[in-house]
């Protein structure tokens, strides 16, 4: 989601200004105040005036954004999240081949029904790497249906030998773009590489 803004907030009985980021699973505070609130336990959001006020973990929050952005804030809060699943585009049929291991409890349900190990029918990979093998195997599997997309997901953090920017540099140069990322859960992230067509 990545909303970002500066703004006077008020939290139980300490007012400052802070930088205040809206992100897809929390509500960040930023400044004299920090804060981690997250969106699920966020409640009782109304707009009053130029001010969004809500409750979280008992706290009482109010943020000055102006009109315009608390209104805009309220929905979006309100908004649910678009879940994994839907983020790698496995919606409405779409079907995906894996490779690799699927070891993660977020991702196993995200592709839950979503797998065939038919190419053809596949709309993308999504391939769990946690190293260079498991990124040419990925890579060996496209190579059969080279306008599939791939989804490389691996780990993320500290003390990751084999994460995004090796995966990146290889990728882009075997001729892939990458053109979306999403976390998957707290210890993977995913993004999304395309294979550039060859120009007419």
């Amino acid at each position: 989601m990545g909303r970002e803004v500066l703004a006077r907030a008020e939290v139980g009985t300490k007012v400052a200004e802070v930088k205040v980021l809206l992100e897809s699973h929390e509500l960040i505070l930023r400044g004299e105040i920090r804060r981690r609130l997250p969106r699920a336990e966020i409640e009782d959001v109304r707009v009053d005036g130029d001010r969004l006020r809500f409750t979280c973990a008992g706290e009482v929050v109010c943020l000055h954004l102006g009109s315009k952005v608390a209104e805009a804030w309220a929905k979006a809060i309100a908004t649910p999240p678009p879940s994994l699943r839907a983020k790698l585009g496995l919606g409405k049929g779409a079907m995906a081949v894996l490779i690799g291991t699927c070891d993660d409890a977020a991702l196993i349900e995200a592709l839950e029904g979503a797998l065939t190990g038919d190419l053809a029918k596949a709309a993308m990979i999504v391939a769990r790497i946690d190293g260079p093998e498991d990124l040419a195997v990925a890579r060996a599997a496209q190579a059969r249906c080279p306008d599939l997309p791939v989804w490389a997901v691996y780990p993320k953090g500290k003390g990751v030998t084999y994460g995004d920017g090796p995966i990146r540099a290889a990728l882009r140069d075997a001729g892939f773009r990458d053109t979306k990322s999403c976390a998957v859960s707290d210890r993977l992230t995913a993004t999304r590489y395309n294979p550039t067509r060859p120009k007419a």
